[in-house]
């Protein structure tokens, strides 16, 4: 199929980059400092590999943060499982530290290059991969020119487009086309999200479901856990989880408020940053909280109310400790954060209203009763206290969460079978080349 040309504004953007390649890299050093960037690896994110090329087949797949990239993680293992070498790729520090733990054998990571073309072209002479699939909505303009030009696929998987974003694009009609033209097929997520793409000219479009729905369940360390549940005991407990700032003070008032009735309740709190640790830990002691914090070595005593767990990576730990999750990011206009880990390992879920990013499990979840939504501080309060005092109906919570969210699995396999062809093409293809 014919692609249209490239718009004077895509145009501009790719030498633009190219001008002011010595600006892109003062920003990694300025972001390497604060700690925004691992510096033992920031050549990665000019395009300088980090490790050898794998022999073989190579599918390049990409993911931002922890999110798009522990979708990706099924894929990843069925690639292997077909005999090809997979790239990982994000754009965190903290997506890389997951993924270092999760990745199977066969993979490996980098960072992505910034989207500046000698660093984007640097990358692909080097990893000269044979696919190229990316997680959500990361399309970089002149990452998808150069694997155009190079005559490699690129696939959007778990594709998602929210209305702000469609609207945004489409106030650039031609680029949007000339971008989207250039992906070989877009599978994405939801109804709502293939028509976006369709309406800015996107051509090949499935719609496949969640990736995320199919997500291995996030591991715990066992030790840790039968320590953990050993010091908590009997104790009634709930978590707090992937919290944003000025939903803490929210959390921490809470607890303050059912202290009389609760006055063994321990409140587990897991920012969604751990760098800001001692900021909730902080807001905790002004709510008259004793306090201690994981990444700080201390443990939930019986005397600990609030216990910050303040490290990355531990969130399937304290969801297999806790029947009870409140879910961050929703109180506060960010979103929402993912339900399903939660909720696939037995914790019922309470949400603010603010979770546009997540709508479809969530509305499947509170259709079910399997997730409650709180709307304030004093309707968290209310959750709490009737869910602690009610052990039978959080477990109630939980199974139909499960129960809900069951019927969403299968994108894992139903990508597969789109990427298939694309697997058989790069093996015959390399047969015909020997």
């Amino acid at each position: 199929m014919r692609v249209p040309p490239l718009p004077a504004a895509l145009r501009v953007y790719r030498y633009g980059l190219y001008l002011g390649e010595p600006a892109v890299a003062g920003l990694l050093a300025w972001r390497s400092r604060r700690g925004k960037e691992d510096p033992a690896r920031l050549p990665e994110r000019r395009g300088c590999p980090g490790r050898a090329r794998p022999v073989g087949h190579l599918v390049w797949m990409h993911g931002a943060s922890i999110g798009e990239a522990l979708s990706l993680v099924g894929l990843i293992e069925g690639m292997v499982g077909r005999g090809c070498s997979v790239l990982v790729t994000t754009g965190t520090r903290s997506a890389a530290d997951l993924l270092s733990q999760r990745l199977p054998a066969g993979a490996v990571h980098q960072y992505v290059p910034l989207d500046a073309p000698r660093w984007v072209e640097r990358f692909l002479a080097h990893w000269q991969p044979d696919l190229a699939v990316v997680a959500e909505s990361e399309i970089w303009p002149n990452t998808v020119v150069a694997l155009h030009e190079r005559g490699i696929p690129l696939v959007l998987v778990n594709g998602r487009m929210s209305q702000r974003s469609y609207q945004g694009w489409a106030r650039s009609p031609r680029t949007a086309r000339a971008l989207l033209s250039r992906i070989a097929v877009c599978l994405c997520q939801t109804k709502a999200d293939a028509e976006r793409f369709a309406r800015l000219g996107a051509p090949r479009i499935s719609v496949i479901g969640n990736l995320k729905y199919d997500s291995a369940i996030p591991p715990a360390d066992a030790q840790q856990l039968a320590y953990l549940r050993d010091m908590v005991g009997d104790r009634p407990v709930w978590v707090a989880a992937s919290t944003h700032p000025g939903e803490d003070a929210v959390v921490a008032r809470v607890h303050a408020r059912l202290r009389d009735r609760f006055p063994r309740l321990l409140t587990i709190a897991v920012p969604r940053h751990p760098r800001r640790g001692e900021e909730v830990a902080q807001v905790a002691q002004e709510a008259s909280l004793r306090t201690n914090r994981r990444a700080k070595n201390g443990r939930p005593q019986a005397n600990v109310d609030f216990y910050v767990a303040d490290t990355l990576g531990e969130l399937g730990l304290f969801y297999r400790l806790c029947p009870l999750v409140f879910l961050g990011g929703s109180l506060v206009e960010h979103g929402g954060q993912n339900p399903i880990e939660p909720v696939r390992l037995g914790s019922a879920v309470l949400h603010g209203p603010h979770i546009f990013n997540f709508s479809e499990p969530y509305g499947a979840l509170d259709e079910a009763g399997g997730a409650r939504l709180v709307s304030d501080e004093e309707d968290l309060a209310a959750a709490v206290a009737d869910l602690v005092a009610n052990s039978g109906r959080t477990a109630e919570m939980a199974r139909r969460g499960q129960t809900a969210l069951a019927a969403f699995e299968g994108a894992v396999g139903r990508t597969l079978a789109v990427l298939d062809p694309y697997v058989a093409q790069m093996k015959l293809a390399a047969r015909e080349r020997a």
